[in-house]
């Protein structure tokens, strides 16, 4: 079989993706196999490919291909987000650049758009997950606005206002004026601004020259203004207990309240309260009966209670109304002021807070038993740092807001009667049967054209929230057999951004509606960051596009890259080296499967001691590696597993082992090293294959020669006997080798050039046994002795504790040898100094895992050891 010279992904991919597909390789039903499930985070129907979904996605299909090889029945579902505010504006856009308003349109109508759109828009982002190489159960793909998740949200609905969790009131809410719609606490994004503090003077009614000065970082809400709040034990404004205030430019009188919210520290003490337009205003108004004159319309433009300015935008407002009040006399001052600014999530407007009639879900009830399973850890966090931000989040949770004001989306099952009260049912038809049972005491007849459904639809979470028990219809058929199977799955990816829009109202709704956790680990992702540090964005230019990666570099590569420096919870600092770093491992790896695919074997040649300890020391060093490998994979570990991964097969397989074991310039192998190496090779392209899909599916048959079995069947490799004694030996042999061939470097003396190497020692102590062999082929030497005796016209060097010696031809430079020597003493004695400082340390000691420990202890006695043979060194040059 001719393999290629070079690896090329783009003739390998698509032919892989195409044969698992053809297979149903990614094919999952229950069965009796251990399951093993993860949900995709559904990405938004209206989204792209970018590189947080590429890591995301990489460590899931990381983490179902492991658990294939396992033996696990793996389940990876795929689906998307109908994104209700993201997928209307986009839907608006294309209608406005189609010149129709959506105002023009029934509800019908618009929802007939929409569907299009999806249609032709929304499996994009899926279609891009297969170039990654996902290996999704496509056959399972969901939406959340598909029949089942439909009917499944409704039924939820329902059945929690049934249990008295969701109502209806008007609240002081977060509203988008850009998205016209409420949105939740947690979709509110604070970022710091550089403000201006106005102090503004208000007049005291029956006055001509009394003022009472306030300070705001908004004074286009002073038109809204329904009372001055100062603290009731400031003396400064005692005196004016039951007098009034004139609001500045209409002169509206306003009482002056007394309350301790007030921080007498702030500005100058007194606060205007605008009840329609601030939180902490609202809660005020409330307690005071206030007057609530809301100023704004629904868009951010001024209302007509206003009374100035009606119509202007909110923000050109308050450079009109600063310079009206200067003119008047009312501006103090006006200082710059750092402040925190709540924007919409999803549309990066400012929000405004505003009193409205909302629909609503009581959450503290559920957040109990939600808390209290992460602190108990039946559901582990990874890292277990974003605990505590989970704690704080439940403990302090409010109830959520979960009506919006758009038309994509769960239209709210709510049904108004006449007189303007409600039933909650799934159809019409129910509803009208509730409702004749309301008014059945009143001798009133009712239609049922009478009744209105509610206009606004449900919060886009209040789909996802179910979406690990909807994705298997266990919302509508709480008993079938895959959601008996799979529930609960196993781990969940997802960012930590989103931890309280998602992971954590997913626990509640499993806690509620399956008595068990969706899942048993959270792997929280870091953000992708540039070279710079900042968030990758399109408006910055610094994201590059995945396709385009995955088609210059090839799709393993750009796993691998990503993966290489993203530990868990931790930002990944992207730049192009990383992906060039898993292409030149790809590389290595095809290089080096030519390299022994190329080797003749010899089936009479018996194998020399040589390659004989190489195998067996490859052996354990495999073995070990698994353990290790393994370890990390059960800590979520996986960039330090893939490390490991890289280790293993560019240092110790390519770098080392294949070295040892080359046959020399066209001479053949004997056959029980070249099995062994094959056998090496196939456990290591299984080892990798969860990384690196595609190449080493492409390998795997070149070394099968077999069209029809795939690696996604075999096994992962398992860890055998481990010889600690002869992994620690060959360490000893790495250093000498490197060693060597740093003086031959130094000393220029030709690689074809054989030398003798001479080891202080009475004889061969064991340190290398047939790794003497091993060192005479990679170091070129024509003898390797053992001796207590220092050649004359000699080049020393230190391996561990053990001094060497090159014998050399010409006359060895003294001055040159002397100073060398002395440098690295006084290296040695620093490290000395720097190790015995940390020993000393008893909060090192009595802290640091015992292992660290022994190994500072171990790194102070070779110190010392060196110190000794370099002492002795210098004083015998100098002799």
């Amino acid at each position: 079989m001719e393999i290629a010279s070079k690896y090329d992904p783009s003739s390998v991919e698509d032919k892989w993706y195409s044969f698992w597909l053809e297979k149903r390789m990614f094919r999952s039903v229950p069965d009796s196999r251990e399951p093993y499930c993860i949900v995709i985070p559904p990405p938004n129907v209206t989204g792209v490919l970018h590189m947080g979904h590429m890591l995301n996605n990489t460590i899931q299909d990381i983490l179902v291909r492991r658990a294939r090889m396992l033996g696990k029945n793996a389940c990876w579902i795929p689906g998307t987000d109908h994104a209700s505010i993201a997928t209307e504006a986009k839907v608006v856009a294309k209608l406005r650049e189609q010149g129709i308003e959506k105002s023009s349109l029934s509800r019908d109508e618009f929802l007939s758009h929409a569907w299009e759109w999806k249609e032709k828009h929304g499996g994009i982002i899926l279609e891009q997950l297969k170039k990654l190489g996902a290996s999704c159960d496509w056959e399972r793909t969901c939406f959340t606005m598909d029949e089942t998740r439909f009917e499944s949200v409704i039924d939820v609905f329902i059945d929690l206002h049934n249990k008295g969790l969701i109502y209806r009131g008007a609240r002081m809410i977060n509203w988008d004026p850009k998205a016209l719609t409420a949105v939740s606490d947690e979709e509110v994004i604070y970022k710091e601004v550089q403000s201006k503090l106005y102090y503004i003077r208000y007049r005291v009614e029956g006055s001509d020259d009394e003022w009472i000065t306030i300070a705001t970082t908004r004074p286009e809400t002073i038109l809204g203004d329904t009372a001055i709040c100062v603290h009731p034990e400031d003396e400064r404004y005692s005196h004016l207990k039951g007098r009034k205030i004139l609001v500045p430019l209409i002169n509206r009188p306003v009482p002056v309240i007394f309350d301790e919210y007030v921080d007498r520290e702030f500005g100058t003490g007194a606060l205007k309260v605008t009840p329609a337009h601030d939180i902490n205003d609202y809660n005020l108004g409330l307690k005071y009966k206030l007057e609530v004159i809301d100023t704004f319309n629904p868009d951010g433009t001024l209302s007509e209670a206003a009374r100035l300015y009606i119509g202007e935008n909110r923000f050109k407002v308050r450079t009109k109304i600063v310079k009206d009040l200067d003119a008047e006399g009312h501006i103090v001052k006006v200082e710059d002021y750092t402040n925190k600014v709540g924007y919409s999530e999803r549309t990066n407007e400012v929000i405004e807070p505003r009193i409205s009639v909302q629909w609503f879900m009581k959450m503290k009830e559920l957040a109990r038993p939600a808390l209290e399973v992460v602190e108990n850890e039946t559901i582990r966090f990874h890292p277990a740092k974003y605990k505590n931000m989970y704690r704080h989040w439940m403990e302090n949770v409010n109830d959520w807001c979960i009506s919006r004001q758009l038309l994509w989306g769960h239209r709210i099952p709510a049904w108004y009667l006449p007189d303007g009260s409600f039933v909650v049912a799934k159809t019409c038809e129910e509803a009208f049967e509730l409702a004749k049972l309301r008014i059945a005491d009143r001798g009133s007849g009712i239609l049922i054209e009478d009744l209105r459904q509610d206009e606004d639809v449900l919060d886009t979470w209040f789909s996802s929230w179910l979406w690990p028990i909807s994705v298997f219809d266990g919302i509508r058929k709480p008993d079938n057999p895959d959601i008996n199977y799979y529930y609960p799955t196993v781990d969940l990816v997802t960012a930590p951004e989103i931890i309280f829009f998602w992971v954590a109202r997913m626990i509640m709704a499993g806690l509620e509606y399956r008595k068990a956790i969706p899942f048993r680990n959270v792997y929280f992702t870091g953000i992708v960051r540039d070279k710079q540090g900042r968030k990758m964005s399109k408006s910055l230019g610094n994201s590059p596009e995945p396709i385009e990666l995955i088609g210059k570099y090839g799709a393993d590569a750009v796993r691998m890259g990503m993966l290489l420096c993203s530990p868990a919870g931790n930002d990944l600092l992207y730049d192009d080296s990383l992906v060039e770093q898993g292409r030149n491992f790809c590389n290595k790896v095809w290089n080096a499967m030519r390299l022994v695919k190329g080797w003749v074997v010899d089936p009479g040649l018996e194998q020399p001691k040589s390659n004989q300890v190489s195998v067996e020391w490859f052996d354990s060093v495999l073995s070990a590696a698994l353990t290790d490998i393994n370890e990390q994979f059960n800590r979520y570990r996986l960039s330090e597993a893939l490390k490991d991964v890289y280790k293993l097969v560019w240092d110790d397989f390519c770098s080392w082992y294949l070295e040892m074991i080359k046959p020399a310039y066209l001479q053949p192998i004997d056959r029980r090293t070249y099995d062994a190496t094959l056998g090496f090779f196939e456990k290591l392209i299984r080892l990798m294959h969860p990384f690196m899909p595609f190449l080493t599916e492409e390998i795997f048959h070149i070394l099968h020669n077999s069209g029809e079995e795939s690696i996604m069947q075999a096994s992962l490799p398992k860890a055998g006997n481990i010889d600690e004694d002869l992994i620690v030996k060959f360490g000893f042999i790495r250093e000498l080798v490197m060693s060597v061939r740093a003086v031959r470097s130094e000393k220029k003396i030709p690689p074809k050039e054989q030398i003798p190497v001479i080891i202080r020692s009475e004889k061969n102590t064991g340190k290398s046994e047939h790794f003497d062999d091993v060192v005479i082929k990679l170091c070129n030497l024509h003898d390797l002795q053992y001796s207590q005796d220092k050649p004359a016209d000699s080049v020393s060097f230190i391996v561990g504790t053990t001094e060497c010696y090159i014998p050399l031809m010409q006359t060895i430079n003294l001055d040159e040898e002397l100073k060398k020597l002395e440098e690295e003493l006084q290296y040695q004695q620093g490290f000395l100094v720097s190790i015995m400082t940390k020993l000393d340390s008893t909060g090192f000691v009595n802290n640091a895992p015992s292992k660290v420990v022994d190994a500072e202890k171990k790194k102070k006695a070779d110190a010392e050891s060196r110190i000794r043979v370099l002492t002795e060194q210098i004083m015998s040059l100098r002799k």
